[in-house]
């Protein structure tokens, strides 16, 4: 990229003015973006307003319209709702109000306007947009205007960002605050299922989804439900007697809970509601189990954004003031929004029309069609809750084969969910599933058991590794491994863990030359704190790794501010890899992350220490400094502490912490949750095929490259790759891949952090249209 682009970013906003507000329901997250659009927004040049109230304030400018400036928008990041203000507007839906509206922007030469909202808000927006014009002409000829205001004044940019706990967006595979709001639902599931069994409970849930069931449908896959009632895909006719009949089973089996979920807005297939209170009355009533009925209601809109919603804000954030200081009188309305880890600009009103889509599928009874509209996400979430609640495993004695699962490594949360998605689904396919302890020490030694439905009851929602885990590695074992798949009869092997379950793939892979027994096939499915796994952008437990790092991170920067002047210098896990301290870096809104891969000399460290001097003399009096653990042998958090509070004398204080394992522990998020369960199911199906692919003359012979591989997520897609093929793409020395899609990440954070550094716009994401992403393969 030449230094001329370069330098565009910083110049591209000087003489423009954006306004930002945030409308409709408050999501948590849209704090974080406000933020990013502020700050991004003056770094290119731009003055920045802030609109408080939604469209009220716009209607009724004033002091609602008010300049923004960098320190304005410190220590929202943290902090859910919306602090600019949200409100429902009668007054922006008449023409008179959108008159008033074009009047306060014009007034004080703002042109480019980000909507933060649902897709109400949205729609407004544009309406707004393709009306400007004839509201200009207007505004003139009544005098308010002049004819210069006007022509300076010729177009409205417009760019949407979608804020709506509901995921109700089509266009975007997370809406801001859906996270959030399932890690609150999350919480509180986990609070109710212990005491449901202390007393052998019914619990129904209602979650909110008015149109849309995406909460509802992911929170049964996160906490293994027995049944989810979501408006897009009604149950059958006889519905009733098959949900008694489910739970009845569950109970004979040995559990001694249900769960319902039922999002609000569920319906029969005549499009009746089915209410909370009806399916309580349903099972007093046949089964006379002990029931009772939570609604969750606004809980689910309150509290702390987490991390990936923080980050998810930040990124849009800053999109969104690209493409509006990138738009021409011809560019449509965008909206900006995430597909797989990417983001993307997608035309406003081809979106809004899809949701509309959906909407009317449903209404008019055409369900399927409800469905594929709603993408290929949502489908895949519906498939594998369907497989996992609703199937009885088959009874027949004759297992087709055998397949055996195990946690390679150290623990992380989400494994446990990936244990019981894989088993479950291998005994749907009529499999024999068997789990070994304590890694390929515990595959040596015959630490090996088989594993019943029940087995892995419960297990969704419990941190750790409930198998147990052991960083050893197979080579030195090879001939006992061997011994115990022969002895076991195991005929394929999934392994969940990080790093070492993939070096230990590549030593099974290498041992097949020796050993013909190790010629089955097997699937790494990465587990890892540190996400450093080659073939994958997210490994199960890191998400729940950052959330803990983030809140930790709130709960420091909060104890610094009733004190003047303190800088924190905090300690990530990760190994060599950045990860976790870049990305907590972005979601807690550190001052600096040193990482390994980004290598920093002394003069670095002085800039840093610098900047943290020049920023004390500003309202914001406290610092934050993420350190990876390996990332410097000899800049350790000691010598970065020491040196931090030898130049700060007299300015500022200096504290160190080391987070050290509280980062592996925990329970794991929805995120975890949901993305384990998938890969596990996902695991499942290919290994039953490959298996099958390998059967020759009685016996598995599995021996090409893609008979051992890695499930990875990789940008929109989850794909196998061969462990062979992803050698190349592997520093084994430290352990991670040799290209990690998050470095892109990096400048963000030191933009928002008031870096004077070059924005790398050559990462653009650029428009594309809704329903050419629909055909892509599915993210998770």
């Amino acid at each position: 990229m030449t230094h001329e682009e370069h330098h565009a970013a910083r110049t591209l906003g000087i003489g423009k003015a954006i306004a930002v507000l945030t409308s409709g329901g408050d999501a948590q997250g849209m704090n974080a973006a406000v933020r990013a659009v502020v700050r991004v927004g003056i770094f290119t040049g731009a003055r920045v307003f802030f609109v408080h109230e939604g469209y009220q304030g716009l209607v009724d400018g004033g002091d609602h319209i008010k300049e923004a400036t960098w320190e304005s928008v410190s220590m929202m990041l943290q902090l859910g709702g919306t602090v600019i203000g949200s409100a429902r507007c009668k007054d922006f839906r008449e023409r008179e109000g959108r008159l008033q509206a074009a009047h306060n922007l014009v007034k004080r030469g703002i042109t480019n306007l980000c909507v933060i909202g649902g897709d109400g808000s949205l729609t407004g927006a544009d309406t707004f947009r393709s009306e400007w014009s004839d509201l200009l002409n207007d505004l003139q000829k009544a005098g308010k205007i002049t004819a210069e205001e006007a022509t300076k004044s010729s177009y409205l940019n417009i760019v949407g960002l979608v804020g709506s706990i509901d995921n109700d967006f089509c266009g975007t595979d997370m809406t801001i605050g859906t996270d959030s709001a399932l890690h609150r639902i999350i919480e509180i599931v986990d609070a109710i299922t212990t005491t449901a069994q202390s007393h052998q409970r019914t619990f129904v849930l209602e979650v909110m989804g008015r149109h849309c069931g995406y909460l509802a449908l992911v929170t049964s896959l996160s906490c293994g439900a027995d049944w989810v009632f979501i408006p897009e895909c009604p149950p059958d006719d006889d519905w009733e007697e098959h949900l008694c009949r489910r739970l009845s089973e569950t109970r004979t089996r040995g559990s001694r809970l249900n769960i319902i979920i039922v999002a609000e807005g569920a319906i029969d297939k005549n499009g009746k509601p089915i209410t909370s209170e009806d399916i309580k009355n349903l099972v007093v009533k046949r089964l006379g189990y002990d029931t009772r009925v939570t609604v969750l209601g606004h809980v689910q809109r309150g509290g702390t954004p987490s991390a990936f919603d923080r980050i998810l804000g930040s990124r849009m954030g800053v999109e969104a003031v690209m493409a509006l200081l990138e738009g021409t009188p011809d560019t449509p309305a965008c909206v900006v929004s995430l597909s797989g880890n990417q983001a993307v600009r997608l035309p406003l009103m081809e979106c809004v029309q899809v949701t509309k889509d959906v909407t009317k599928a449903m209404h008019e009874k055409k369900f399927d069609e409800a469905m594929k509209l709603r993408g290929r996400s949502f489908m895949n979430n519906w498939e594998v809750y369907k497989l996992l609640a609703h199937v009885r495993p088959p009874v027949s004695k004759t297992a087709s084969h055998t397949v055996a699962v195990m946690n390679v490594g150290a623990p992380a949360a989400g494994m446990n969910a990936a244990v019981r998605s894989t088993v479950r689904i291998g005994l749907i396919q009529g499999n024999r599933v068997l789990v070994v302890h304590d890694g390929f020490e515990g595959l040596a030694k015959g630490q090996i058991e088989e594993a019943g439905w029940s087995y892995v009851g419960g297990w969704t929602g419990q941190g750790g590794s409930k198998l147990g885990t052991k960083r050893t590695l197979p080579k030195k074992n090879l001939e006992q491994i061997s011994a115990n798949i022969t002895k076991f009869n195991i005929q394929g092997l999934i392994i969940i863990g990080g790093f070492e379950a993939y070096t230990g793939g590549l030593e099974l892979m290498e041992g097949r030359k020796q050993f013909d027994e190790l010629c089955i096939p097997f699937v790494v499915i990465p587990a890892t704190v540190s996400n450093n796994v080659p073939g994958s952008d997210f490994s199960i437990g890191a998400d729940t790794a950052l959330n803990t790092i983030c809140t930790t991170c709130d709960r420091i920067k909060q104890s610094a501010a009733g004190t003047k002047r303190r800088v924190f210098i905090i300690e990530t896990m990760g190994g060599y890899c950045g990860y976790l301290a870049t990305m907590a870096g972005l979601a807690a809104g550190a001052d600096a992350a040193y990482i390994f891969e980004e290598p920093f000399t002394i003069r670095d460290l002085q800039a840093n220490v610098e900047h943290l001097v020049q920023k004390m003399k500003t309202t914001v009096k406290r610092g934050l400094v993420l350190r990876n653990e390996k990332c410097n042998e000899n800049y350790t958090t000691d010598f970065i502490f020491n040196l931090y509070s030898e130049e700060g004398k007299g300015i500022f204080d200096s504290r160190k912490n080391v987070l050290g394992h509280m980062q592996q522990g925990g329970s794991p998020t929805p995120f975890d949750r949901n993305f384990a369960t998938k890969m596990g199911a996902k695991a499942m199906n290919w290994m039953s095929g490959k298996i099958k692919e390998s059967y020759r003359n009685g016996r598995i012979f599995a021996n090409t490259p893609d008979s051992g591989c890695v499930l990875g997520m990789r940008k929109r897609a989850l794909v196998f790759q061969p462990v062979t093929e992803l050698k190349d793409q592997t520093d084994f020395e430290h352990r991670i891949p040799k290209e990690q899609w998050w470095l892109k990440l990096r400048p963000i954070l030191k933009i928002l952090a008031k870096y004077e550094i070059d924005l790398d716009t050559s990462e653009h994401a650029h428009l594309e249209h809704i329903n050419r992403k629909r055909s892509g393969e599915a993210p998770v």
